[in-house]
């Protein structure tokens, strides 16, 4: 299979690499967010863009930082990204984009990156652009910044059982709390308290022009079965929309039919399919 070489872009290339985003701003939405915030200077983004096709007609785009995101690559993108990639230490934590091309990239790269820790191959990629037609919880608002250790163990919490590993492993949790105080400030955090404690929660996890992503949904274990859910989502939904951007996604594991229940009920509807492998 004959491939265009793959170079790292800079800042003279970020009108093409975010024509090339907007082409696919769903599932790309992470790495717009931190190209339009940071560029693609290497130094600045925390990560490098790597470009597939001529410098006529840039192609596919691959985000290398914390995460490992290929966006509209076929397959000789994917074999040109993996050939590159498979030459080096892998430090990314995740490979996460649509599905044929992460599965595709994972299985050039396993033995060279491997093992990994969980795959996730079939996670719906949902959006919506309506207001939702159920009725919204009124209890359910932006936390506020005295609220932060109110939130943070439920936020802990949701990351343990989704992700399967503590965030505070690492580095005792600072980082994750950092990132936590960061959502709060943004007024990108919501949540229902009960006496003091939350009871659902969820962050609008990635802004962009085009979408406002919604990731650490959670429903506290005791309340789970009682219905709160969809009023809280759709409160979640209803602030994002009139305020923050023209439409809401999110991706959740094809297995988690509650939670693809809820969404459905807020009026989300599929646009394609996601997957991740974690490390």
């Amino acid at each position: 299979m004959l491939t265009a070489p793959v170079r790292q872009l800079g800042e003279s290339e970020r009108r093409a690499v975010e024509r090339l985003l907007d082409l696919d701003p769903y599932a790309s939405a992470q790495v717009a967010e931190r190209i339009a915030a940071r560029g693609l200077a290497w130094w600045r983004a925390e990560g490098r863009v790597l470009g597939y096709g001529s410098r006529r007609q840039l192609e596919a785009v691959c985000w290398l930082g914390g995460n490992l995101t290929p966006v509209l690559a076929g397959p000789q993108a994917v074999a040109a990204f993996a050939d590159l990639l498979a030459g080096e230490e892998r430090l990314c934590s995740s490979i996460v984009g649509r599905a044929d091309a992460v599965l595709e990239l994972w299985d050039r790269l396993a033995d060279t990156w491997g093992p990994a820790r969980d795959v996730r191959p079939n996670q719906p990629l949902l959006v919506t652009d309506a207001l939702p037609d159920v009725a919204v919880d009124p209890q359910v608002r932006r936390v506020r910044t005295g609220e932060l250790d109110r939130l943070f163990p439920a936020a802990v919490a949701m990351y343990t059982e989704e992700v399967g590993v503590s965030p505070l492993a690492e580095d005792g949790g600072r980082g994750y709390r950092r990132r936590v105080t960061d959502m709060i400030r943004s007024g990108r955090a919501y949540a229902r308290f009960v006496d003091g404690r939350v009871v659902f929660k969820a962050e609008l996890a990635v802004v962009t022009r085009r979408t406002a992503q919604v990731q650490g949904v959670w429903v506290a274990p005791e309340w789970r079965g009682r219905g709160i859910a969809t009023g809280a989502m759709a409160a979640v939904v209803r602030d994002a929309l009139t305020r923050v951007a023209p439409t809401v996604s999110l991706y959740v594991n094809d297995f988690n039919r509650p939670a693809r229940r809820v969404y459905e009920r807020c009026g989300f509807r599929p646009v394609g399919t996601l997957a991740t492998v974690l490390f």
